[in-house]
């Protein structure tokens, strides 16, 4: 049944289930409009009425990019512009009900053989079908799958396929238990299948809203995303290799007498082979002249290391049930997020296992910054956390940071004056912290940071 809420939205009843819904059930699943240009969402006012948010040039206009028409028909007061993750998710939930297909799907797996039923299964359906309702069934515990079986599903298979023991992911760094695609994956003759699977269901779980057990590394969301590497991206996963090339970067390597070449070595299964960064780079040598060229190689050989097919078949699974297209206004941070749920941060731990430097623990700019941080919601705290450290808690919380060379707290450092930006050094967990004047002022400048989604004043 048709109705019309006081705000003059049409919705849908649907009376067998009593349930509502934005969306016309006769055309479901067919897509009326094209999606946004890359960047952009849409939100809605309290009125309900459209508009646009650029998150390239962080504006907001009630013109529709995709038609050049204005959803008002006379000028509406300007909207601040605003990175609310919340909003995107909910659009984010929109298209995925757009895509969506009536009716459900049925799984059955046995929990012995979770990895090669669900394999099976998925592989067997049309990959749009993978949009319909999902009826979840684990043989010998027949029962209505209400959700709960359906999550616990998503999170057994994901703990299953993404176990590094099966060869086709492998931990970024020895300290660093994000995941990404094992080079020596070809061991299995069948990878290139699984990684297609695996690329249809971590979609599924994003398309159904349902979470895994374990994250990707940092540079792995950016491919999601269809975002630029950039050098800063390999601190996250190997802080040695990325402050090696910081050294040669500020360096000079000719005084130094250090002979190096435009290849690399690289250790695949216990077989050491040489890889040319450039063609006949073994006999090319790295100068001062040349070395800005050589960085950018070895750090996108560093980042790629020869997974592009996994990585294609990854993504070829992953669009047939989601396009990428329609994450394009997500950070790295937020599918992150999206994927593997909100972290609780337990302020008293935080506090409990934090150090200062050049500040005492009752020093006014300290007071001020865990009032902040008392202030903040969530997902804000999440963020502060990443800028940080450059990676979610670790399951024994914040006792259990690591740095670079081993265990490493949280730490606050006064570092520069008060008009200064605060800084941060992922490799040793710390907050570079200026002394500044006011409560106002640093609230101004944290939030200025942690707003920045590209990582803002990292090191």
């Amino acid at each position: 049944e048709k109705r019309t809420d006081p705000n003059g939205r049409v919705y849908f009843v649907h009376h067998p289930t009593r349930t509502t819904q934005w969306e016309d059930p006769r055309t479901q699943g067919l897509l009326n409009e094209k999606p946004l240009p890359e960047g952009w969402e849409m939100r809605f006012t309290v009125e309900g009425i459209p508009y646009f948010v650029d998150h390239n040039r962080r504006t907001t206009t009630y013109i529709d990019p995709r038609t050049g028409k204005s959803s008002l028909v006379k000028t509406g007061p300007q909207i601040t512009y605003v990175r609310d993750f919340k909003a995107k998710v909910q659009y984010f939930r929109f298209w995925c009900q757009q895509l969506s297909l009536p009716q459900h799907i049925k799984i059955t797996v046995a929990r012995k053989t979770l990895f090669e039923d669900s394999f099976q299964q998925i592989m067997s359906f049309n990959a749009q079908d993978l949009r319909r309702r999902l009826w979840i069934i684990f043989s010998g515990e027949e029962g209505l799958d209400y959700g709960g079986v359906a999550r616990e599903w998503f999170f057994l298979l994901s703990h299953e396929v993404l176990n590094p023991m099966y060869c086709l992911f492998e931990y970024a760094g020895k300290d660093n238990y994000c995941l990404q695609i094992n080079p020596a994956s070809y061991i299995n003759p069948d990878h290139l299948k699984y990684f297609k699977f695996i690329g249809r269901f971590i979609a599924m779980a994003l398309f159904h809203g349902k979470f895994i057990d374990t994250g990707f590394s940092l540079p792995f969301y950016k491919r999601i995303l269809n975002k630029p590497l950039a050098l800063k991206d390999l601190e996250s996963i190997d802080p040695e290799f990325y402050n090696s090339l910081m050294w040669i970067k500020d360096n000079n390597i000719e005084e130094c007498g250090l002979e190096m070449f435009f290849s690399v070595d690289k250790d695949i299964l216990g077989e050491i082979t040489t890889h040319e960064l450039k063609p006949g780079g073994g006999d090319i040598q790295v100068t001062e002249e040349n070395k800005e060229e050589y960085i950018k190689l070895v750090a996108e050989w560093r980042l790629s290391r020869g997974v592009e097919e996994q990585t294609q078949a990854f993504f070829e699974g992953f669009n047939e049930v989601l396009p990428q297209q329609y994450l394009q206004y997500f950070d790295a941070k937020e599918l992150e997020v999206m994927l593997c749920g909100m972290q609780e941060i337990d302020l008293t731990d935080w506090q409990k296992n934090t150090i200062y430097r050049h500040y005492a623990r009752n020093s006014k700019q300290i007071m001020w910054f865990w009032q902040f941080i008392k202030e903040m919601d969530n997902e804000k705290r999440m963020r502060l956390l990443q800028f940080v450290t450059g990676t979610r808690l670790p399951v024994g919380g914040f006792a259990d940071l690591m740095g670079s060379n081993g265990p490493q707290k949280f730490c606050i450092e006064k570092v520069g004056k008060e008009n200064w930006l605060p800084r941060s050094h992922t490799c040793f967990n710390r907050l570079d912290l200026p002394p500044y004047k006011s409560y106002e002022q640093m609230k101004e400048k944290l939030m200025f940071a942690i707003e920045e989604t590209e990582g803002f004043g990292q090191e």
